[in-house]
């Protein structure tokens, strides 16, 4: 999985940096997991400032374009963003039988 940053501005109303990149695969898509964990090695951030916001996919290619917002910390994403957009990017909790 390749990730190529396309757009980087800096939103200081919300604390923020917004970022547009362009993720190339083989095989099968990847989770917003494992693009999660890509980005915060590429741009050295950790996962509580991360929101993957959206994925689009081109019919036919194996890339896709996403959109990315790094927050400055945690307490200023939480009140920012929704909780539902938040917890997409959050394995589920295994329910026990």
């Amino acid at each position: 999985m390749d990730i190529e940053i396309i757009g980087d501005t800096r939103n200081e109303l919300l604390s923020r940096r917004e970022v547009s990149i362009i993720v190339k695969y083989d095989g099968p898509t990847p989770s917003r997991l494992q693009i999660i964990g890509k980005i915060c090695g590429l741009l050295n951030v950790s996962e509580e400032q991360i929101v993957l916001d959206s994925l689009e996919q081109t019919f036919g290619k194996m890339e896709f374009r996403a959109n990315v917002r790094i927050y400055d910390d945690q307490k200023s994403r939480e009140k920012t963003e929704r909780p539902y957009i938040i917890s997409r990017g959050k394995p589920k909790p295994k329910e026990e039988a």
